[in-house]
């Protein structure tokens, strides 16, 4: 059976599959190989995942869910429609997505992947993400930290050996991974990031503001002209240079804004100083030199930005290496990885070691501060994987009967400042406190996965749990429950695709243009809708050819 290499992306995902002659990224049902990571549902519950769901983000928004990746983990609820979604189910309808577009382009079922996510997700979101795959009908063979995806991708291009930094800025996401690949092993030496950095964070800043100088709140202006300001700071930031002049309806004011580099610069300094904070402790963990550094490998679309490469070049005293597509590196070496998991012949084999980026610990009384709770760190960051470690802790109390072994992952002395991942609780017997002790062992796989077991070791039970009330995690029950609500959604046909997207895309023009621009675009829509009833193949295709040449011209602002 074959298994597909997936790129699982906040803004953008991608797959693809080992082939004998390496590396072939698979086109979407439009025949791209990025897909948007976007969820619409229309009026009659079907789906639209990707380009043409993304298309409507502005006048579909309370249908339309993107950046939804940021909320893995957690049990929050987004509603399309009278929907509501939680994370791990629109993750799922992206992977199944993808799922069906390989079986297109392969031709046989594909029932297995090798997932990427963030080197800093932490045992939720990854569980999240195994839980997502399980739901679109994908056994997950291997998670992989985005940053080594990318790193084998550049190993195995371009055969060369040495210590390598990868930068992996995505659009919600940053990690930092410092790897060394010699003689056909790659070693992960130290791994930072920060989970809440990505390209939407830049156009967040640069809209707040925009209406911070126009006197305005978010919420003082319509949600339509909100949507085009945040596509049209997103297009100025895609095209920053020496400036750009943009006219901008903000409600009932309309400006005229220009968008200079060293205007960014100015509003996004603080997130390029926090980006550089995961860098500098990347370095730190693993005491290396810059000097012993022998490439910068640039991963993910944000690291276009010419002010982050401007930093990182300062900070390392040389340009970036970024020749091999960033949108796609970490789909190519998820890919890679699936070939191993297959051992296709064609592809040399390579030992992979990878680290824990992030302290894994609990809370336990501290003697003499027995009032107050501490952090225990139990695995260190940083530590290579895969690792098993246990700790003896002692009961705090007389007469004490449970013990609750609550996990975190964290940094901070303060257990209230880590991020709390669950709780596992074990019966002991009564007597003077710390007398009766329990072996709390933490077992992390090169998945990324956390398992604990508690033994009472008067007793000699053994208890191995799943963590509970994990943020996000789903029960049997609750899987069941998505597996029937998901089923009863359809996507679009594959063939009609095409056609939703350019009707979606001129649906938002319309919406956004007025006078004779408006009526433009209005009869482009007649003029396609009369071609699409008369289901005349060549007619169809002419259509959607002279659709697609006057959207572009329109967007571009060349028609007049």
């Amino acid at each position: 059976m074959t298994t597909i290499g997936i790129d699982l992306g906040t803004t953008n995902s991608a797959c693809g599959v080992w082939t004998k002659d390496g590396v072939k990224l698979i086109p979407n049902r439009l025949g791209e190989i990025l897909t948007p990571s976007v969820v619409s549902l229309d009026t009659n519950n079907e789906l639209l995942v990707g380009r043409g769901a993304r298309q409507r983000l502005i006048n579909h928004s309370d249908r339309t869910v993107a950046t939804f990746k940021r909320l893995m983990g957690t049990d929050h609820t987004v509603f399309l429609g009278r929907m509501g979604f939680n994370a791990t189910e629109l993750s799922s309808l992206v992977l199944r997505s993808l799922k069906e577009d390989a079986e297109a382009f392969l031709g046989e079922p594909v029932s297995s992947a090798v997932i990427s996510v963030p080197a800093y997700f932490s045992d939720n979101q990854r569980q999240a993400t195994r839980q997502a795959a399980e739901l679109a009908g994908l056994k997950v063979e291997r998670l992989i930290n985005e940053p080594t995806a990318a790193a084998i991708a550049y190993g195995l291009h371009e055969k060369q050996e040495g210590m390598f930094l990868i930068l992996d800025f995505g659009g919600g996401t940053f990690d930092v991974s410092l790897l060394e690949y010699f003689d056909g092993v790659m070693e992960v030496h130290a791994s930072a990031g920060d989970n809440h950095l990505g390209g939407e964070d830049f156009v967040d800043v640069m809209v707040a503001d925009v209406l911070a100088r126009n006197g305005l709140s978010q919420e003082a202006i319509p949600p339509l002209d909100l949507q085009n300001l945040y596509l049209q700071m997103e297009g100025a930031k895609r095209k920053l240079g020496p400036g750009q002049t943009l006219t901008l309806t903000l409600g009932k004011k309309t400006v005229e804004f220009e968008v200079t580099q060293d205007w960014f610069i100015e509003i996004c300094t603080p997130l390029l100083l926090r980006a550089k904070a995961p860098i500098e402790r990347t370095l730190r963990d693993a005491k290396i030199p810059v000097s012993s550094i022998d490439d910068v490998i640039l991963v993910g679309g944000s690291t276009r930005l010419a002010p982050f490469r401007a930093m990182v070049g300062r900070m390392f005293g040389r340009l970036p290496s970024c020749h091999i597509d960033p949108d796609t590196v970490v789909a190519m070496g998820a890919t890679i990885q699936a070939g191993l998991v297959m051992r296709d012949e064609a592809l040399d084999d390579i030992v992979l070691t990878d680290v824990c980026p992030f302290t894994l610990g609990t809370a336990a009384f501290n003697e003499p501060y027995v009032d107050e709770l501490s952090y225990l760190p139990i695995i260190e960051r940083n530590c290579v994987v895969p690792i098993s470690i246990v700790r003896r802790l002692y009961t705090a109390s007389h007469n004490q009967s449970v013990v609750g072994v609550k996990v975190y992952q964290g940094e901070s002395p303060n257990i209230n400042k880590n991020i709390f991942l669950g709780e596992i609780k074990v019966r002991v017997p009564k007597g003077p406190k710390g007398v009766e002790a329990v072996d709390v062992r933490y077992s992390y796989d090169a998945n990324g996965i956390l398992e604990v077991d508690v033994t009472v070791v008067s007793t000699g039970v053994n208890k191995q749990l799943v963590i509970e009330r994990a943020p996000g995690a789903l029960s049997d029950a609750e899987k069941e429950a998505a597996r029937a609500k998901l089923a009863g959604l359809k996507f679009h046909p594959r063939d009609g695709e095409e056609n939703r997207m350019l009707v979606a895309r001129a649906e938002r023009l319309y919406e956004s243009s007025l006078d004779h621009r408006r009526e433009f675009v209005g009869k482009l829509l007649d003029r396609f809708h009369y071609a699409l009833d008369r289901q005349l193949p060549h007619e169809i295709e002419e259509a959607q050819a002279y659709m697609k040449d006057m959207l572009d011209q329109l967007e571009s602002e060349h028609w007049f």
